[in-house]
């Protein structure tokens, strides 16, 4: 298995590395950690070598027992620079939490510290999972340096959305769970499935429902989770592409390495889509968008005290995807998704591909138990000029694979 150097910085969120250390020794890679001065006020260096088996490092000038040795291999037989040694030797690179002090010193490439000092000296993927207040994670300077950091390879971990460390605050700037930080190592590790065939390209992913409000509490929906979309977007990233998603009304952690723009109705989504769209190469509109919406919602809730019955007028929304494909400039390659119900879905994909001047439409049957909606797995029938391509039910991110290699295959042909 692999060598993972972990660089914890002064945090809260720092007991989740420690959950992530459990996973990751537990899935049998080795590992080392790196502690800055700050971080040790949560989580006490004895805690990660209880748990690794190794000794932590907390300064440049630290002797290592194991002289930059990972646990289970041999002892060198010389005294190298510890914290060089250790990210020569590393598979991958993480620092989790990584606060916007950290994230700062980085992105201008300061090596007054441990973590700074090793980051600078990685030659293996590195991966950086922010964690903070989200008026810190939105504030312009942040944002900048997430963008440098990007821009020099880095890959980020989105940190996720809900309760933060000060008491009732709510806002993006979660650290990502233990789970999906080792998941995205495990991704660096393994590389991308089809090489970095994407590389320099825009991928746009719209995934998810929109939802069309009939009052201040009630509202026009679907099914749709957005799995879909965000497994293409998280193979997208991983094969080299800049993501963007347009995600309406999705409740699941953020792909990793994507931008990710929330949107709750079909005017909203085709709003964020619209501004995306002319830097985007590759569209991918797995979003399924509400055909329909009510003409008057109520400002208020509807009461049910004294009615009978209730009539809502619906009225036709904007086909999103043909405006964007009325717009598509020379080079752009445009996908379109069709959730059909049995019989005459293969008609309809072939017609939605030709009317809407579409590169394919990959085509979901939800009759079929267990796939599409929510579910963990799918099987398509993507559409293309050249034929249809049946993919066998599978993860979603193996079917993703799929839609991505089809898309590779079209922008060859063109």
């Amino acid at each position: 298995m692999a060598r993972l150097l972990l660089g914890v910085t002064g945090g809260i969120a720092a007991y989740k590395a420690v959950l992530l250390v459990r996973l990751a020794t537990a899935a049998g890679h080795s590992v080392r950690v790196l502690q800055t001065p700050a971080s040790q006020r949560f989580v006490a260096p004895e805690t990660f070598r209880a748990i690794t088996g190794a000794p932590v490092l907390t300064d440049e000038f630290e002797p290592d027992a194991l002289r930059g040795a990972f646990p289970g291999d041999p002892l060198p037989t010389h005294e190298p620079i510890s914290h060089l040694a250790l990210v020569e030797r590393a598979d991958a690179f993480l620092i989790a939490p990584a606060t916007a002090n950290t994230i700062s010193a980085l992105a201008h490439g300061r090596a007054d510290a441990l973590i700074g000092s090793a980051y600078l000296a990685a030659e293996c993927p590195v991966l950086v999972a922010p964690a903070m207040n989200h008026r810190m994670w939105h504030h312009p300077a942040t944002v900048r340096n997430v963008a440098r950091l990007r821009a020099d390879g880095a890959r980020i971990v989105e940190p996720g959305s809900g309760r933060l460390a000060s008491l009732g605050e709510q806002g993006d700037g979660r650290l990502a769970e233990p789970e999906q930080l080792l998941a995205a190592v495990e991704e660096a590790l393994a590389g991308p499935a089809g090489g970095a065939d994407l590389a320099g390209l825009h991928v746009l992913v719209s995934a998810g429902g929109t939802r069309e409000p009939i009052d201040a509490v009630r509202f026009v929906g679907n099914r749709s989770s957005g799995k879909m979309g965000y497994a293409l977007a998280a193979r997208a990233a991983a094969r080299g592409a800049t993501v963007t998603v347009v995600a309406a009304n999705v409740a699941l952690p953020d792909p990793p390495g994507a931008t990710v723009v929330r949107v709750g109705t079909a005017e909203d989504l085709r709003r964020a889509c619209g501004d995306a769209f002319g830097s985007a190469d590759v569209l991918l509109m797995a979003a399924a968008v509400a055909d329909f919406r009510p003409v008057d919602p109520a400002g208020g809730k509807i009461k049910k005290a004294g009615r009978t019955e209730l009539t809502i007028e619906l009225e036709p929304t904007v086909d999103v995807l043909t405006e964007l494909s009325g717009r598509r400039r020379d080079g752009q390659t445009l996908v379109g998704f069709a959730a059909e119900h049995g019989d005459g879905a293969l008609d309809y994909a072939r017609d939605k591909r030709e009317r809407k001047r579409l590169d394919a439409v990959v085509l979901n049957d939800v009759a079929v138990p267990g796939i599409a909606f929510d579910a963990a797995d799918n099987a398509v029938t993507i559409v293309t000029g050249d034929g249809e391509q049946t993919v066998a039910r599978a993860a979603k991110e193996a079917v993703a694979d799929a839609i991505l290699d089809a898309v590779v295959a079209a922008r060859a042909r063109a």
